[in-house]
């Protein structure tokens, strides 16, 4: 099969763990893990969230001149090196010698008139208190919103349309490469208005998990894995009614709520993908990439299930519990 894994910011970077390279690559290293034996019978092609890093790389930037500071899509750019560096060499750690691995930048157009330059809702960096978020509002001018019990900047979201590097994305899954591209959504690009052959960037970032899907499509692929760092998509998620969805249709799926800047792209991303192509997407946690292949563990999405079956919820020491 030809499998797209998508790689969640904060399966990379768990919410709460400090921004060092230290932690990111041990989550990195966790991640290679579970994707080595599907690399074994597969091809495979990796996306990644960047909003933890385009956020600290944006704090970084703090320290000049207003002016001065690098816009998201050049910062994008600069996570898709980063992380592709560190998946690469955990990736080639763990697979044979023999197995080639490539980082594409890739880079996503983008309409200008996008009703989510209106609306920011994507969140980039780390959490906030209420009155440190207050604080960069005033100083920075920066949009911030509610995520949990926290806050977190919010910039544009734009829906991506096209994916420029699909070529060289194809050429090197026909010479059996591992291809990590499309990190955090894509750089965010668009042709200047009045000039139809000059790109230029957008200070925005493109939801990962649609980008995913849009890729998925492209390249017709069999199978998207969206992995994050839940085990499952759940209904009632934080309250005792709680209930994981095992294996579902995407018109089934649509008739619940999910929050918008967490499980909601990721559904929305699974099903534009299934409903697009006809194959099959599927949601769940890092280390539960194998067994997703499989379709053991996570959430399914076919449209060749009828209804929904529910995963049964196991008791874990510490009072806890996981779907199985």
């Amino acid at each position: 099969m030809r499998v797209v894994i998508a790689l969640g910011g904060n399966a990379l970077l768990k919410r709460g763990e400090p921004m060092t390279a230290e932690v990111q690559r041990q989550n990195i290293k966790i991640a290679a893990e579970a994707m080595a034996p599907i690399a074994a019978g597969h091809q495979i092609v990796v996306t990644h969230g960047n909003g933890p890093q385009v956020g600290l790389l944006a704090l970084q930037g703090s320290a000049y001149k207003p002016e001065e500071a690098y816009p998201l899509d050049i910062l994008g750019a600069e996570t898709e090196g980063m992380i592709g560096y560190m998946l690469e060499q955990e990736l080639g750690n763990v697979l044979p010698f023999e197995v080639p691995l490539a980082t594409i930048l890739t880079m996503v157009e983008v309409d200008g008139n996008d009703p989510g330059f209106q609306n920011p809702t994507k969140f980039v960096g780390p959490v906030y208190d209420a009155s440190e978020a207050g604080e960069l509002h005033q100083q920075k001018g920066w949009v911030f919103k509610q995520d949990g019990n926290k806050w977190r900047r919010v910039v544009a979201s734009p829906i991506p349309r096209r994916i420029f590097e699909l070529r060289p994305i194809q050429w090197l899954l026909d010479k059996g490469a591992v291809v990590i591209c499309a990190g955090g959504g894509g750089i965010p690009t668009m042709y200047e208005r009045g000039k139809e052959r000059t790109l230029i960037g957008v200070e925005a970032v493109i939801d990962k998990d649609l980008c995913s899907a849009l890729l998925a499509r492209d390249i017709e692929a069999d199978l998207l894995i969206l992995a994050t760092d839940a085990e499952a998509v759940f209904t009632g998620w934080g309250t005792p009614e709680r209930k994981a969805i095992f294996k579902t249709n995407p018109q089934r799926l649509s008739e619940f709520s999910f929050p918008a800047g967490s499980m909601g792209p990721k559904v929305e991303a699974a099903c534009h993908f299934v409903n697009a192509t006809g194959r099959v997407a599927a949601i769940g946690a890092l280390a539960d990439i194998p067994a997703m292949v499989r379709a053991e563990r996570g959430t399914i999405i076919s449209s060749s299930f009828s209804d929904i079956t529910w995963h049964v919820e196991v008791p874990i020491p510490g009072g806890a519990s996981r779907p199985v």
